[in-house]
């Protein structure tokens, strides 16, 4: 995403709704969240990404059907469920490059350093460290043993579904709520969403949640990962001043491990 420009001062344009403009926006988020190969013509502007972020939970649940697909394969196969789930979190981390896992080991390793800006130091250092790696470790557990406990292939889609939309859902809304950490960076140069793409992201993501979990699982998911969203961020306030590329997809693993253990304390 080199070809990001910095934050400029350029007034917003007034949304495009039309099908045209919500099927570019779709592209331009895959393009951004995912390795999945899509042709964009022309440069990605910061205009572009602002816009995008509307549709981000749909790439997400898209994402999560990917997974879904994988584990049901597995188990159509006659795996283990401790197998199926590990090769379904194996999916959406290949398809999404583990941008997220990326973001998250670089923050808990930040976590190590003396002040904000050491901290911030650390998170841009590309080795990963005993935190970082320790991160990793959990987060890949924790959701592989989610999907274990689940077990049964058509409750696992759902809730890899949901899971996946609801965690993107979370990183525009705690832009909106703090500051970035530094002046450079993708953190940065994504640029705050509108609310009314904020707004949009949110709604998708309830009704895709109360949906695939059912109205009970559903709130309870949301709940869940509200509050991981906010003890990340919170955390990300208090370590670094705000956040960073690297905090957002912090705040997206720990929403998706929080749906997807509130939807295990359902189905298990």
């Amino acid at each position: 995403m080199s070809d990001i420009p910095s934050p400029d001062h350029t007034p917003e344009e007034a949304p495009d709704n039309s099908p045209a403009a919500w099927l570019n926006d779709l592209k331009i988020a895959a393009i951004f969240f995912t390795r999945v190969p899509i042709a964009h013509d022309g440069v990605l502007t910061l205009a572009d990404l602002r816009r995008a972020w509307r549709v981000v939970p749909a790439v997400g649940a898209l994402i999560g059907l990917g997974g879904g697909i994988v584990f049901a394969l597995a188990a159509w196969l006659n795996l283990p469920p401790a197998a199926s789930a590990l090769l379904a979190v194996l999916a959406t981390i290949a398809l999404t490059g583990a941008l997220h896992e990326d973001g998250l080991a670089d923050m808990a390793d930040g976590c190590g350093g003396g002040d904000p800006e050491r901290r911030i130091e650390i998170m841009r250092d590309s080795r990963i460290g005993a935190y970082g790696a320790l991160a990793l470790v959990f987060s890949v557990a924790l959701r592989a043993a989610a999907l274990t406990a689940i077990a049964r292939p058509g409750a696992a889609i759902l809730a890899l579904i949901a899971a996946h939309a609801v965690s993107r859902a979370c990183v525009p809304a705690v832009m909106d709520r703090m500051q970035p950490a530094t002046e450079e960076g993708l953190g940065t140069g994504a640029g705050t969403p509108d609310r009314t793409a904020m707004a949009i992201a949110a709604g998708s993501a309830l009704i895709l949640a109360l949906i695939a979990l059912g109205p009970a699982a559903g709130i309870w998911a949301l709940l869940a990962a509200a509050a991981a969203s906010f003890a990340a961020a919170a955390m990300a306030q208090q370590l670094f001043r705000g956040y960073t590329g690297d905090v957002l997809g912090a705040v997206q693993q720990a929403a998706e491990i929080a749906v997807l253990l509130a939807a295990a304390s359902f189905f298990a």
